[in-house]
């Protein structure tokens, strides 16, 4: 939207008032959204736009650390909120809309087989070339297509993470919702996540607790590249 100029008249003169409506958000395809402007007290940790990932740096897309989804799957995502705030639980975001460019970023990233870095806090049992065929990488994510998003629970009387038994992306055992290795406690938690996501809309990846995708997906069969920024 074009700034526009008040003209105000008085008796003591003419006065021109500017004012300003350019905005500053980036445009998304219409169907996207930011979270935050559907669900205002979302929590936000996007791991890929800073350090504390899997690679060990910030994953090309990922220009802020800002979370975008299509607009149904926000809807439901609020829906998922409101229902949690109610039980003293609330969301918070590790990722969600994912651009090509960063699965192409992850796949490069594979073929280094010297770059370890993140291999002792993320993979330590897992070998990196096998990370594809064990289905912790894809060519093609879900996230790309827009309606995937990766999160926990936090309490809402100190935003602090419930204990999920095991930590956002890492990759083994431990993180598949059928573990033996959790306690029934940590266990409870994730069902609490997944039931209410599911009641929502929302289905899960079997290997990856905190990951879920909406069923009516918008997008089934397209894989978005724009990226992720926000001023």
């Amino acid at each position: 939207m074009p700034d526009f100029i008040r003209i105000y008249f008085s008796g003591i003169g003419l006065f021109f008032l500017l004012f300003s409506t350019v905005s500053h958000t980036q445009e998304i395809p219409a169907g996207f959204t930011y979270i935050d402007e559907v669900i205002p007290d979302i929590v936000y940790e996007i791991r890929y736009a800073g350090h504390n990932n899997f690679v060990g740096t910030s994953i090309s897309g990922y220009e802020n650390p800002q979370a975008i989804l299509s607009k149904p799957a926000a809807k439901a995502l609020a829906k998922v909120q409101e229902e949690l705030i109610q039980k003293d639980y609330m969301l918070k975001v590790f990722d969600a809309y994912r651009p090509q460019r960063a699965v192409n970023h992850f796949m490069e990233w594979a073929r280094d087989s010297d770059d370890t870095l993140m291999k002792k806090e993320f993979y330590p049992a897992v070998a990196k070339k096998d990370l594809f065929q064990l289905g912790y990488i894809a060519t093609k994510s879900g996230h790309s297509r827009g309606s995937t998003v990766d999160l926990t629970l936090i309490r809402v009387s100190d935003c602090k993470e419930v204990d999920m038994g095991g930590s956002y992306d890492f990759f083994g055992e431990i993180s598949h919702h059928n573990s033996s290795q959790i306690t029934p406690k940590q266990k409870a938690n994730r069902e609490l996540l997944r039931l209410s996501m599911r009641k929502n809309g929302f289905r899960s990846y079997s290997k990856e607790w905190w990951h879920y995708t909406y069923d009516r997906e918008p997008y089934p069969d397209t894989y978005f590249d724009f990226p992720v920024q926000k001023n």
